[in-house]
């Protein structure tokens, strides 16, 4: 559909997941690879790239690696417990063979119920009633500093020839932080995006949804661990390991209350569409996620305007309807707006419907 972006992973079977239904392994085994002439060229870029952005931050991200799907070998109705876990990771890199096997995947689960809606507010019961985790994300860890200098290097497409060559992943050599971004539905039927700043890092100039990162350090202060982020370590989370999904899931909302002043009680529980690739930034992961939120766009657009903690990251919201964002393709006119994070986040909810059927009411004439 677009080169820009693919999906990894989405959750149709299930019109999305919620926290209850995803789990985390945590492992080093998980981390990027290193090798010292990669670790040189790191460290020139981070230290260039600071003296001329003396305010930038080298701050600890997880790293996806790989997913896992668990489905039940036998129908919900027989006594079998056996689940088998099923790797449908495929390459991050390209949408070609990720999405094969992930049509594999859900080929296997014709079994299972489809739910017929899933809101946040107001889950489907059938949701609910599906017991344990049926999603495995694997991460690791990795930095900012990383991320500069492996995914957005000159030279990213020498180390994935080299993770392809020497370990069998074109994107072992990578940083690959995962990020998280929200599909925000108001009470009106309005899908919230904003005008990214000039002065950003990534994507100025462009629509996007409300999204950042789940923190490592978060993690670690809710486990009662204070420690700088260069210090933290994988070994500091093994212990609770929710408490990394929890802060996957709540990391979103606080994602939309900071840009969009939109407040944590009127947004609903989030629901985890998927894993979408931006292939800008050599295949950077990002989960996507489906909020509803309590107010209308109106009162949203007033929220907005008053100015939140990360109001200087946009310079405007914009609304669109339901009805246009489920037609929205690469030959709208507004498609070439949207940065890779937006696209890929309109494609899983388009394939997800987290929040129903196919809408019959007339698109608008265009965002407001």
């Amino acid at each position: 559909m677009d080169p820009d972006v693919s999906v990894l992973l989405h959750c149709e079977r299930w019109k999305g997941l919620l926290e209850s239904q995803v789990q985390v392994e945590l492992s080093e085994r998980f981390n990027r690879q290193t090798d010292p002439t990669v670790e040189r060229h790191i460290e020139e870029l981070w230290t260039e790239r600071v003296s001329r952005e003396p305010w930038l931050f080298n701050g600890a991200k997880f790293r996806l690696h790989s997913f896992c799907f668990a489905l039940p070998k036998h129908p919900p109705s027989t006594r079998s417990s056996h689940i088998p876990l099923l790797n449908c990771a495929g390459d991050q890199g390209g949408q070609t063979n990720s999405h094969t096997v992930l049509e594999d995947v859900l080929q296997q689960t014709k079994l299972l119920q489809d739910s017929s809606t899933c809101g946040c507010t107001d889950v489907s019961p059938d949701i609910h009633s599906r017991s344990g985790p049926v999603l495995t994300l694997r991460l690791g860890l990795t930095c900012y500093k990383d991320y500069l200098g492996t995914n957005w290097s000159s030279r990213v497409a020498e180390l994935r020839r080299r993770g392809e060559a020497e370990f069998s992943d074109p994107v072992a050599l990578l940083a690959q932080p995962l990020g998280v971004g929200a599909v925000l539905r108001t009470a009106d039927g309005q899908v919230v995006l904003i005008r990214r700043s000039q002065k950003v890092a990534e994507a100025g100039g462009l629509l996007d949804i409300p999204g950042g990162h789940p923190e490592p350090k978060v993690v670690c202060e809710r486990l009662g661990q204070a420690v700088c982020e260069e210090n933290i370590s994988v070994e500091m989370m093994q212990q609770k390991l929710e408490v990394v999904v929890s802060e996957l899931f709540s990391s979103v909302c606080a994602e939309i209350r900071d840009e969009v002043n939109v407040p944590l009680s009127s947004l609903g529980e989030p629901v985890l569409l998927g894993v979408g690739l931006n292939h800008i930034s050599a295949g950077r992961p990002s989960a996507e996620f489906y909020v509803s939120c309590s107010l209308t766009s109106d009162e949203v657009r007033q929220l907005y305007w008053k100015g939140g903690p990360e109001a200087h990251e946009s310079t405007d919201v914009v609304f669109v309807s339901r009805a246009e964002l489920l037609q929205l393709n690469s030959s709208s006119p507004l498609w070439s707006e949207l940065c890779p994070s937006a696209k890929g986040a309109v494609i899983l909810y388009q394939t997800v419907k987290p929040d129903g059927g196919t809408e019959k009411t007339t698109p608008q004439n265009g965002p407001t």
